[in-house]
């Protein structure tokens, strides 16, 4: 139930009055700021909207959903991050006394494609996140796809040229379902970690997704090695912290590329309870370049035992 799509039938707010030129940055972000669920009418062909602002999420919107019909692309032009919802960011209302564990917002991603986001340079929350940050209430992503994105090329703990989550509520996972990061070459996420995804004490459930030809491109691994910036770890999806879980099914990951360490996942649990588990997928041609678990290809994890693998494909 939780990873199904949102029913937009009824949108609360439309961007654009069905032409192409009606779907503007502008109103984007001001429909992003007002919050419920909105959906786009910009004529009948694919649109792609380039972003001449980042769109922010205000707190006090219980929910926001953006469906883009599968016809609208949101560019970041290389130039900045797309997407950026953070409960600890007064700038955006200040509607709890425990920022890093409240309900809302509840973010819904589906039926959009985000490209050439660039968070290079941002600092809030330890940066990242080149197409979506987020931090605190909810995430889910539908049907959606990355393409191209980046965040810094180099430190120890930055990530997540897609999407960069952290404190979740209750610490329930972020879903991917039936979305694509890269999915052919040239085509993928380039940052120090996490060509797609990365998090700190987030648990994660990917679902019939596909991630191939993303890149962790920083150097020295966290912590870093003496007279090295950090980084190049998690070739796709790079996790980090204590208590999380990694739920991988129905999945293709591969052609991702990791500099340091997990050309595919790299899953450190500091406390040794987290667990990752990967069903009925494939993982291939992972390369990690500095070092990965033996008998996992392209993984790399420190966590409660060793990774549970199900009808799976590793190599």
């Amino acid at each position: 139930m939780e990873a199904r799509a949102v029913d937009t039938s009824r949108p609360t707010r439309v961007i654009g009055r069905g032409t192409p030129s009606s779907c503007t940055s502008q109103a984007v972000v001001a429909a992003v700021a007002r919050g419920g669920v909105i959906t786009f009418s910009c004529g009948p062909k694919p649109v792609t909207i380039t972003m001449q602002a980042t769109a922010k999420i205000r707190n006090a919107s219980a929910r926001v959903v953006l469906d883009g019909g599968g016809k609208v692309t949101l560019s970041g032009a290389g130039k900045r991050r797309i997407l950026y919802m953070n409960t600890c960011d007064k700038a955006q209302g200040w509607t709890t006394s425990h920022c890093n564990d409240q309900e809302q917002p509840k973010l819904t991603i589906q039926n959009l494609t985000f490209a050439d986001g660039n968070a290079t340079g941002q600092r809030v929350d330890g940066g990242g996140g080149g197409a979506v940050f987020v931090r605190g209430g909810r995430l889910k992503v539908v049907n959606s796809r990355f393409i191209r994105n980046r965040c810094d090329p180099t430190g120890p703990d930055i990530g997540g040229a897609a999407i960069r989550v952290l404190d979740q509520s209750r610490d329930l996972p972020v879903y991917i379902v039936r979305s694509t990061f890269g999915g052919a070459s040239g085509q993928g996420g380039v940052c120090s970690n996490g060509g797609a995804l990365s998090s700190i004490g987030v648990s994660w459930v990917v679902l019939n997704s596909v991630m191939t030809y993303n890149k962790a491109i920083g150097r020295g691994a966290n912590p870093a090695r003496g007279g090295s910036p950090g980084g190049g770890s998690g070739g796709a999806i790079y996790t980090d912290g204590n208590r999380f879980t990694v739920r991988i099914a129905g999945s293709i990951i591969q052609d991702n590329t990791a500099r340091e360490g997990g050309g595919a996942v790299f899953f450190v649990s500091n406390d040794r309870t987290g667990t990752l588990r990967i069903e009925r997928s494939t993982l291939r041609r992972n390369p990690s370049a500095g070092f990965e678990t033996k008998g996992f290809p392209g993984i790399f994890f420190l966590g409660a035992g060793k990774p549970v693998v199900v009808s799976s494909t590793l190599r």
